[in-house]
């Protein structure tokens, strides 16, 4: 069942950097420091999207990978959108911690 969208703003407000998009989605930008660590961290994304059987559109500008999130079936954000967001970001807090 999809969140209302209070209910999917009080969970972006603990998940750093994601936005609500067209009332549809949930998109969040990430910015490495050189294009080859972006296509890694594609590739992470990639894992885990698939461990969901769950799937975001993914956009590669140089250096800024770009994640929207929705769950078409449902007709709008439920809780695998924010805990697949929630694992993309720890993904993200891993890579850059790698330097």
């Amino acid at each position: 069942m999809p969140f209302t969208p209070q209910e999917v703003e009080a969970h972006l407000e603990k998940l750093e950097g994601w936005e609500m998009e067209e009332g549809r989605w949930i998109i969040r930008k990430y910015t490495f420091s050189n294009f080859m660590k972006g296509i890694a961290f594609v590739d992470e994304v990639a894992a885990i999207s698939e461990a969901f059987n769950h799937h975001p559109f993914i956009t590669i500008d140089h250096k800024t990978v770009t994640l929207r999130l929705t769950s078409w079936e449902e007709g709008g954000i439920t809780a695998v959108d924010i805990k697949e967001a929630q694992q993309y970001n720890e993904a993200f807090e891993k890579a850059r911690s790698a330097g």
